[in-house]
């Protein structure tokens, strides 16, 4: 039994020995192998007689068992070694605040638009929506502006065909007061009836919000904008309709009563008188500064008639603002760019 003992303890020695899987399976194969000492000491049974071969193999099996035992033991011992590593390298500092999936919000541009709609949605005036790409008779011819206005220069507007001859072609629309037109036409059609037989029209009180596109870039222009244009015509619609229509729709806006409006002569091609429209706050950083808000203007005769109505009897004003330029007075904001960089350090303070 003493070389059998020194055996399994020779087996133990080497396996201890081994830092790697692969340095066991090396001693493994030393002592277990095909040409391992325990294979040879179990081949060397032939030369004994029957009592003498039970009587050994019982002990050759035995010392085979105890050193496939040390073996399992290496091997649980070193994968245990090699996972207490790697719970080491990755281990997770449990006092440190957890990884939370950050939650969106609305962009202040989009919040803007959105109370634009609801205050003028409170005062009865539906929201319409319509194309991008814009006709050049919806964008400029239907709303009286003259073939030779700059605005219809290749270095104000993007263009996206060539212009045909009869005046037809395809732009991004530089403002969305096509829709107006679009809107009114709708509804003169679907009143068409009672306009014919000489009955009152139902007024068309309309505001139109979206994207706009000029060739146009610095701190406070972008290439693409917001723009709203409202439009507000019936029989008896005044200029004073349209002050009481402002002064509600921006002291409801800024939230608050301080607030002063004021009206300056202009010119629009669509509207005929023109105003541009100040407003002054009565506390603030702002206070006392009088800033440009919007265009306005009564509707101008040609732009009726291109809406299919007449106009000794149908009157009314239209306004254009911009949605990008409120919120940079309701928020603070002095640079226009800030709005399309998409920094979350910017956009998250409005969540």
């Amino acid at each position: 039994m003493n070389d059998l003992e020194e055996l399994v303890g020779r087996a133990e020695a080497d396996f201890a020995a081994a830092v790697t899987p692969a340095d066991l399976e090396n001693a493994k194969a030393r002592f277990l192998g095909k040409a391992g000492q325990v294979t040879e000491l179990l081949k060397g049974l032939a030369k004994l007689t029957p009592e003498e071969k039970k009587t050994r193999g019982a002990e050759i099996n035995q010392t085979k068992q105890k050193i496939e035992a040390l073996l399992t033991a290496r091997r649980q011992a070193l994968a245990d070694a090699e996972l207490e590593v790697q719970l080491k390298a990755e281990a997770l500092d449990v006092t440190l605040p957890g990884r939370q999936r950050g939650t969106g919000g609305l962009h202040p541009v989009s919040r803007t638009m959105e109370r634009i709609e609801a205050i003028f949605g409170s005062m009865g005036f539906d929201v319409a929506d319509g194309p991008e790409i814009e006709e050049d008779w919806f964008n400029f011819t239907a709303l009286n502006t003259p073939a030779d206005h700059p605005a219809r220069s290749m270095h104000d507007t993007f263009y996206v065909d060539t212009k045909a001859p009869d005046g037809s072609g395809h732009l991004l629309r530089t403002h969305t007061s096509p829709m107006q037109v679009r809107y009114a036409v709708q509804h003169v059609k679907k009143h068409a009836a009672k306009i014919a037989a000489g009955e009152a029209m139902p007024e068309i009180r309309v505001i139109a919000p979206g994207r706009t596109y000029r060739v146009d870039s610095d701190a406070t222009h972008s290439p693409m904008f917001h723009q709203c244009e409202g439009l507000w015509i019936g029989e008896n619609v005044s200029f004073k309709d349209l002050r009481v229509v402002f002064a509600d729709f921006f002291r409801t806006f800024f939230e608050t009563d301080e607030l002063d409006i004021r009206f300056r002569p202009s010119f629009f091609p669509f509207t005929e008188p023109s105003a541009e429209v100040d407003i002054a706050f009565g506390s603030g950083p702002l206070k006392g500064r009088w800033l440009e808000v919007a265009g306005s203007g009564q509707v101008h005769p040609n732009v009726v008639r291109n809406f299919g109505l007449d106009p000794e009897r149908y009157i009314g004003f239209a306004f254009g603002m911009g949605p990008d330029r409120l919120t940079m007075l309701r928020y603070g904001v002095n640079d226009l760019r800030l709005f399309f960089d998409g920094d979350l350090r910017f956009l998250s303070q409005f969540k």
